[in-house]
């Protein structure tokens, strides 16, 4: 298996050269010059991506990372456990939020369990090691090497699905109380107060949120996390499923391919994944504006804006889905749009 170092250098810079050419083809389209705005930026960033050697026909697919929470004993989420178990076999069946929505957008998913509290689930694929992460309020929430391994793997897993023909990744998560782990993370590699960061997640009574600010702040301090060392962070205040998304991120630029972020929990990933391979920024999409209110916080630190505005804070990849669509317009202007030098129209003055 390759090293962090090897998975790190493997990501490069976009291609400038393609990038420049895309910007004169564009610009050659039957339309009024910027007149698609950010979908010919979008267009100009996938031209780039070593990965791509076309923008026709790309398999798109959501990889969903599926783990409890140690910190869910801390009351910070009002959703049986359990719910990620059973929302994980509704994945496996095709009926969860981001199936459906994935599927009108011709996308696949593939559902992971990275640490669900459960019996393995017959026939999903299984990255686990162990029955839902530590508690963070009492201590980490696995150890460095657990961290590390799944990070690679999760790396590892995107490498063969590129292999095997996926061009464009989602990020999606599915995990009971997992806003916490997410708002410590975020927390601590923006230098925000829990305060900023800290919201209902899935219909937290209002009342409550001051104890769950509590809860990250006293993780944050009982486990000492290093900011400037992503990986220490994810392993003492995050979890399975946050450390498997970073890995997706991780592992699409090392391809030279796009990952679409879905919200809040995609943001706090990425900002890990960002700190450990700064390189990865240009690799990302981002989907939409998460209703979670630490959202702004968050994509302020990453300087990314989201292309829908849909006040969703499902999760699940459900955001990540939708924004596929306007990939896909992307690509369709870039690769089936006529060129003006053989239209006959001329649109100078």
């Amino acid at each position: 298996m390759q090293t962090i170092a090897q998975l790190v250098a493997a990501i490069r810079p976009l291609d400038e050269n393609k990038q420049a050419e895309a910007v004169q083809y564009i610009n050659g389209l039957v339309k009024p010059l910027n007149s698609l705005g950010r979908l010919e930026a979008l267009a100009v960033q996938l031209a780039g991506m070593p990965g791509l050697t076309t923008l026709e026909n790309l398999q798109k697919e959501i990889i969903v990372m599926c783990a409890d929470h140690g910190v869910y004993q801390e009351g910070v989420a009002i959703s049986p456990q359990q719910v990620t178990h059973l929302q994980a076999l509704n994945m496996q069946k095709g009926t969860s939020g981001v199936c459906v929505l994935a599927k009108s957008n011709h996308t696949s998913v593939l559902p992971v369990d990275i640490g669900i509290d459960c019996e393995p689930i017959e026939a999903m694929l299984t990255l686990k090691v162990g029955r839902g992460s530590g508690n963070i309020t009492r201590g980490p929430a696995m150890s460095r090497a657990d961290a590390e391994l799944l990070l690679l793997c999760s790396a590892r897993l995107v490498q063969q699905r590129a292999a095997e023909g996926i061009a464009v990744f989602g990020t999606g998560e599915l995990g009971m109380a997992n806003t916490t782990p997410a708002s410590a993370i975020i927390s601590v590699l923006t230098g925000c107060d829990a305060h900023e960061v800290v919201g209902i997640g899935a219909n937290l009574p209002a009342e409550r949120l001051q104890h769950k600010e509590a809860v990250v702040r006293q993780a944050i301090e009982v486990n000492q996390p290093d900011p400037t060392d992503a990986i220490d962070v994810l392993a003492k205040v995050g979890g399975y499923d946050l450390v498997g998304m970073t890995g997706v991120i991780l592992g699409a630029g090392a391809c030279g391919l796009p990952v679409v972020l879905d919200g809040f929990l995609s943001y706090a990933a990425a900002i890990a994944a960002c700190q450990i391979a700064p390189e990865v920024k240009q690799y990302c999409i981002p989907s939409h504006f998460s209703a979670e209110k630490g959202s702004r916080r968050a994509l302020e630190h990453l300087n990314l804006t989201p292309y829908l505005y849909l006040d969703l804070r499902l999760g699940e990849g459900s955001g990540a889905a939708l924004a596929m669509s306007i990939i896909s317009a992307a690509c369709a202007m870039y690769c089936e749009m006529g060129v003006l030098a053989e239209s006959g129209i001329s649109l100078q003055a």
